[in-house]
């Protein structure tokens, strides 16, 4: 049986205009983990990740690195209570 999670993840550092989102869309996708990814106004991006643990996990590992553009400095994530509120990924403007 699957267990299913919820992650609030904010990350820092360079990854604003290195097509972060974009690629955080394409990675969620492709794992058939649900949510969002925006920019937050001060530089920073912050994700919702739904779905299964192992999957959701995944994403966490790749918000470390992002695109070969990024510099992470760090990455905030927040366990929440898993809603399946999402149908798909999407990137949010604001």
């Amino acid at each position: 049986m699957e267990t299913m999670l919820r992650a609030h993840v904010v990350v820092s550092g360079r990854v604003q205009g290195v097509y972060y989102r974009y690629a955080t869309r394409a990675e969620a996708t492709m794992r058939g983990v649900k949510g969002w990814v925006r920019n937050l106004r001060d530089g920073r991006v912050e994700a919702v990740f739904e779905g299964d643990m192992v999957k959701v996990e995944e994403m966490i590992d790749f918000c470390h690195y992002g695109t070969p553009d990024a510099k992470v400095s760090s990455v905030e994530v927040t366990w929440e209570e898993y809603t399946g509120e999402f149908k798909e990924f999407s990137i949010r403007y604001r």
